[in-house]
């Protein structure tokens, strides 16, 4: 998890895929410009850094949880993410995250791209992360 403190105010990036890679960890070992952008964080600054560290704290834990099931069970996930950036202003995003593995079939990491999310799944999801937050 990260130490930035949250602002109530919504950044809202252009239409660009934000794309990041991380080991199986979740330690990030790439990101692409936009994700820099994004974040508001410079690449040397994301790379070796948990990928937590643009977790926001409204988003509950089960979400990751279930996250990482699928993503050791060899699955894709998908879902809608609410991500915190270095100046504390929140974003939110469509976000795929698929296996990468080795010429042996072995996973080794995580690819994850991430877009704009639509008002109507931001507004689907908040609703759903309040629910899961009370219980």
């Amino acid at each position: 998890m990260n130490n930035v403190a949250p602002v109530d105010e919504e950044y809202t990036p252009d239409g660009s895929v934000m794309i990041s890679e991380m080991n199986l960890e979740g330690t990030i070992t790439f990101a692409n410009r936009k994700f820099c952008e994004v974040s508001a964080y410079e690449l040397n600054e994301l790379v070796g850094q948990n990928h937590s560290i643009t977790r926001h704290p409204d988003m509950p834990k089960t979400v990751f949880t279930k996250m990482w099931q699928t993503l050791e069970d060899s699955q894709s996930w998908n879902g809608v993410l609410k991500s915190i950036r270095k100046d504390g202003h929140y974003y939110w995003s469509e976000t795929e995250i698929i296996p990468i593995y080795d010429e042996n079939d072995a996973i080794t990491g995580y690819m994850s791209a991430r877009r704009v999310a639509s008002r109507k799944n931001i507004q689907e999801a908040e609703e759903l992360y309040e629910k899961m937050l009370k219980s």
